[in-house]
């Protein structure tokens, strides 16, 4: 009994050791051949593009969007009530200050005012008659300051009546561009309705805030460039010609006016804008293309692309830190970390590490342009 137990147990050990020994032996032969595959994997080189550091020149610049403003914008309306007479413009013409643009149905009123011119004509007759008869003492003083009361009463009268009379004509109050009116002529206006909208945009206006950082970036008569994107290329200049003396508490931004002349009247009010404000000398600065940083927690990184260590082979990657300085447009200043003529990997980061070697392709480059412009595709 004793000796069929001990084979008993000794099967059950051989039986465990087996599959003990077979799971260690198969993790093994699994480890050997992933690290195999690894390091298969890691020798392959990796596709990327690349940019060379070089030194240019930088205009230190303050960009912001604007909106632009006219210089005078009103909506044209009616003081009094009245039936439209005739429509005097044309829908978007330029008018001039002063010009007709509705005449209301004024004929009772001119009535009235010629009723009034008469009777002031009348209390004048009548006080020069008793003015001479009051330098003969034929009548008392009295009598003359009446007639003096009586005249002055008409010519009042005469005067309001005549202001009534001009307000029947709806004249441009300063020179600008006329909008769209859907006034017509047989339609009753109240006191208020509104005729017709009237923008001054020769110069104008644009708006923008900047954040209270830029404040001492700025001053009143600093040219400003404006570029919209209805009319690509196109630049439009100005200056600075007042600065809002408070900042925003809730976006710490303060606002800024400039003056843009706009002769062919292509800027128009409500549009926005970009606006650039060149700031300070020009300086120099070694740029790449932003695409060529690797933003981390622990600082800004780029791979620089080493030679190849022996003749026909690939060049590889080497991680450094570099301190970035102000950015324009797709480029990035570097002001340390790398020098003028360095490679470095401009996309394609994501794949690669230090030692990783390198397959260069520049047929397909990110933008680097320190002025883009946007791109539909």
């Amino acid at each position: 009994m004793k000796s069929v137990m001990r084979r008993r147990l000794a099967i059950v050990l051989a039986v465990m050791i087996l599959l003990v020994g077979g799971a260690v032996g198969f993790n093994r032969v699994k480890a050997h051949f992933i690290r195999q595959a690894m390091a298969k994997n890691g020798s392959l080189p990796q596709t990327v593009s690349t940019a060379t550091a070089a030194y240019s020149e930088w205009q230190p610049e303050v960009r912001a969007v604007g909106s632009l403003r006219a210089i005078h914008g009103v909506e044209v309306t009616t003081e009094v009530a009245g039936l439209v007479r005739s429509v005097d413009f044309a829908s978007g013409a330029d008018a001039r200050a002063g010009q007709p643009l509705v005449q209301l149905n004024a004929d009772p009123d001119i009535a009235q005012l010629r009723a009034l011119t008469a009777e002031a004509n009348l209390a004048a007759l009548v006080y020069h008659r008793d003015l001479i008869q009051y330098q003969a003492q034929a009548i008392g003083r009295a009598q003359l300051d009446t007639d003096e009361a009586n005249l002055t009463s008409a010519r009042d009268q005469e005067a309001a009546q005549a202001a009534l009379v001009a307000k029947k004509t709806i004249r441009a109050p300063f020179n600008g561009r006329l909008g769209i009116t859907t006034v017509n002529p047989g339609q009753y206006l109240n006191p208020g309705d509104p005729v017709v909208t009237l923008e001054s945009v020769d110069p104008i206006y644009v708006d923008f805030h900047l954040p209270q950082d830029d404040l001492s970036r700025v001053s009143v008569g600093q040219t400003v460039h404006v570029r919209a994107d209805a009319f690509p290329g196109v630049d439009f200049s100005g200056r600075i010609t007042s600065i809002d003396p408070l900042v925003d508490p809730s976006t710490r931004n303060f606002e800024a006016e400039a003056t843009i002349g706009n002769p062919q009247h292509k800027l128009l009010p409500g549009m926005y804008v970009r606006t650039v404000i060149a700031s300070g000398a020009p300086r120099r600065y070694l740029t790449l293309p932003q695409t060529a940083i690797t933003y981390n927690p622990y600082g800004e990184t780029v791979y620089l692309v080493r030679k190849p260590e022996a003749p026909g082979g690939h060049p590889t990657a080497e991680q450094v830190f570099v301190t970035l300085g102000p950015s324009r447009g797709n480029q990035v200043a570097v002001v340390k970390g790398l020098k003028a003529g360095d490679v470095v990997v401009s996309s394609g980061q994501m794949k690669i590490r230090n030692g990783t070697q390198l397959l260069v392709n520049n047929s397909v480059l990110p933008l680097d342009s320190p002025n883009p412009s946007p791109q539909e595709h």
